[in-house]
């Protein structure tokens, strides 16, 4: 088996900055005491202005005059890995939580779907990198020896358990996760690197130190196996964004609902679903919450589109008072069918998809202003066709010569003598409701070129009457 690690360094910095519109303002996370704040992170921009992670809130605001504080919120840590646990089940069944800060995927059985490592490894940094998330990423035999050989390299790609071992035996000894009084017992013994110790009689190492010493090195060098227990993608997609000041404007909503939809298409990827129907709650400081249900005729998982959907249903939408947070849920997550398409589409960038071009007038005009012809057990053409649901096309019998153009009502042809194509087809049907008729139609072409159906009332002279025209 080979195991990647996925190491977020940065994994509470990141999640909140992600949330920010402007990356370059300086930002702080806090934690500790009241008494003694300290910086627990700090983003790029304020690193640059000299705050350090460590430093007492105090001696921060002394240096600098002006940076934003956020409070360090382990759950809202735990929220983010798991987010980026849906996101990594698109590449491995296999996913585990076991270390914090950490994906470990099994990524052996997925080389076949995604390609080679290089390749593998090019697109996980893409999408984490397009997420918002820094990251460093190993490769290894064992899932034990990818986290320990994280904390030292990035991109690093052992394929096997002797080139794995071989890296394992060459890190410091404080690196491959020992308690920190077992590595400082080594360090005064003057063992610093992993060979040294396992150059050990194992006796020794026995006797001077505590079993659990021992079985992690066994985990690290891949002699005993690590139980992991694997991340099971849950039914429903939750996630709330906290606003950093009061929005009364749905265009400064724009930014918090783009980020959470593509949270929501990288989640529904991850679990080969769509999403058919959600709602955003925009949350006020004294009123309840403004609903925005977002219904899609069709299963649907694409982040742009279902953007679009959700701008236009948010912009229909009047806002009573600030809005503090903006909170998306979504329950209904069928699975997700691709559409069919044309292996070689000649102006692709110029066409929409129908079922994207059915949901953007439904999200634009409503849900009634949309409908689509279905047919109806009726031989008469005027009552062949009704409005319905929108849900899909229908499409007339291949049979059948039926035009696309229904008049509303007929009108006499004036050219004498059309061309006639095909005919007649008599039609008789409506008695039981008054209106019986007894027709014959005929296909015809005009001296112009036009094909048209056209019929006389059998029993009765005079010219045809017109009652459709065809493409």
């Amino acid at each position: 088996m080979l195991w990647a690690c996925i190491l977020l360094p940065q994994l509470a910095l990141d999640g909140v900055l992600r949330r920010h519109d402007d990356p370059d303002a300086p930002l702080a996370l806090l934690s500790g005491p009241a008494q003694r704040r300290v910086l627990r992170a700090v983003s790029p921009v304020a690193r640059a202005l000299g705050l350090r992670a460590g430093q007492s809130l105090t001696a921060a605001q002394a240096l600098v005059r002006d940076f934003q504080c956020v409070e360090y919120d382990p759950a809202v840590v735990e929220q983010w890995q798991q987010f980026l646990a849906a996101w990594a089940y698109r590449f491995s069944s296999q996913v585990s939580l076991h270390y914090p800060r950490v994906l470990l995927l099994e990524v052996e059985s997925s080389l076949a779907l995604f390609g080679p490592w290089p390749r593998f490894e090019a697109r996980l940094r893409e999408e984490l990198t397009g997420l918002g998330f820094g990251h460093r990423i190993v490769l290894a035999s064992n899932p034990v020896a990818a986290r320990m050989l994280a904390n030292v390299h990035d991109g690093l790609a052992v394929i096997d358990a002797e080139q794995t071992r071989e890296a394992v035996q060459q890190m410091p000894i404080d690196r491959v996760g020992l308690a920190a009084e077992v590595a400082r017992a080594f360090a005064r013994m003057g063992l610093n690197s992993v060979s040294q110790v396992l150059a050990l009689p194992r006796e020794t190492l026995a006797k001077r130190f505590p079993a659990q010493v021992l079985q992690h090195l066994d985990r690290l060098t891949g002699l005993r196996a690590q139980a992991l227990d694997y991340y099971t993608p849950p039914d429903f997609f939750d996630a709330r964004l906290e606003l950093n000041f009061d929005v009364e404007s749905h265009q400064a909503l724009l930014f918090p609902l783009r980020r959470l939809i593509n949270d929501l298409s990288a989640f529904l990827a991850g679990r080969d679903g769509a999403v058919q129907r959600f709602t955003l709650h925009l949350e006020h400081a004294q009123a309840e919450d403004t609903k925005v249900v977002v219904g899609l005729l069709g299963a649907e998982r694409e982040a742009g589109m279902l953007f679009e959907l959700a701008r236009g249903r948010l912009e229909q939408v009047t806002i009573p008072e600030p809005v503090r947070a903006v909170r998306l849920q979504a329950r209904d997550l069928p699975n997700f069918v691709p559409a069919l398409a044309e292996l070689f589409d000649a102006r692709a960038q110029q066409t929409q998809p129908w079922e994207q071009l059915r949901e953007r007038l439904r999200a634009r005009l409503g849900d009634e202003a949309v409908q689509a012809l279905q047919a109806h057990a009726d031989h008469r053409p005027e009552c062949a066709w009704r409005p319905g649901s929108a849900s899909k096309l229908c499409v007339p019998p291949a049979d059948v010569a039926r035009p696309g153009w229904l008049l509303a009502e007929p009108v006499a042809l004036t050219e004498a003598r059309p061309r006639v194509l095909a005919g007649p087809e008599r039609i008789e049907s409506g008695w039981w409701d008054g209106g019986d008729v007894r027709r014959d139609y005929y296909l015809i072409e005009t001296a112009s070129g036009q094909r048209a159906w056209a019929y006389r009332v059998v029993g009765e002279a005079g010219p045809l009457l017109l009652q459709g025209w065809f493409a």
